[in-house]
């Protein structure tokens, strides 16, 4: 008799127990995405956004009403970023045009004719400076045109100096990081390549060696 008949597998794998789980890849994976998120956010620079408000308004000289106070509101908000109005701010604000463009953010509202001018900025005093050059060189342009329009435009409130940074704190991006880095490593893990149960051998059919074969043999005859 032998220790380990054919075909039984044994008590104790050691290498099954050794072998390092393929789910490691889902830890690893986030560890890593929050280290490389928490990084970035406390590398990155932290940006300052302020917000001037202007209203539009009929001017009382024509018949326009409300609604097309309205419609002029979402107008006015289209061209706020366009060269005409940023020409004219740029002289105001100390920036070229270029920097206008990629720091200014127009917002309308579909319920009320006012337009809301975000500047976001490394610098919260630039910040300031850029909302409210653009806010102004839009009441400019609108002013141009009261006559033939009915419509202008009222400043509704300045941009203030922002006392809090906008941009996203290092345990945000940590977060994040770590949320990206646990689907990736998920991903990975779907994506290996399988092998049988395991990797292993004990699901295989076991064949009866020669000595075996030959001693059924002669229990037969």
């Amino acid at each position: 008799m032998t220790d380990n008949p054919a075909g039984r597998p044994p008590l104790f794998d050691l290498a099954r127990l050794t072998r390092p789980s393929p789910w490691w890849w889902l830890p690893a994976g986030a560890l890593l995405g929050a280290v490389t998120g928490g990084a970035y956010g406390l590398l990155r620079p932290p940006e300052f956004t302020a917000t001037s408000s202007v209203v539009v308004v009929p001017n009382g000289g024509t018949d326009a009403d409300r609604a097309d106070a309205l419609g002029f509101a979402q107008a006015y908000g289209r061209v706020a970023t366009q060269l005409a109005v940023l020409g004219d701010a740029q002289v105001w604000a100390g920036v070229p045009v270029s920097t206008l463009r990629k720091s200014v953010d127009v917002a309308t509202s579909p319920d009320a004719p006012m337009i809301a001018v975000s500047a976001t900025s490394s610098s919260p005093g630039q910040a300031v400076d850029i909302a409210n050059a653009v806010s102004r060189a839009l009441l400019t342009q609108a002013d141009h045109t009261k006559d033939d329009t009915g419509i202008k435009l009222e400043r509704l409130s300045r941009a203030l100096t922002p006392t809090e940074p906008s941009s996203a704190s290092a345990a945000l991006t940590a977060l994040v990081g770590a949320s990206a880095g646990g689907l990736l490593g998920g991903l990975a893990l779907l994506a290996r390549p399988r092998r049988g149960e395991d990797g292993d051998d004990t699901g295989r059919a076991s064949v009866p060696g020669p000595a075996g074969a030959a001693d059924a043999h002669g229990t037969l005859g």
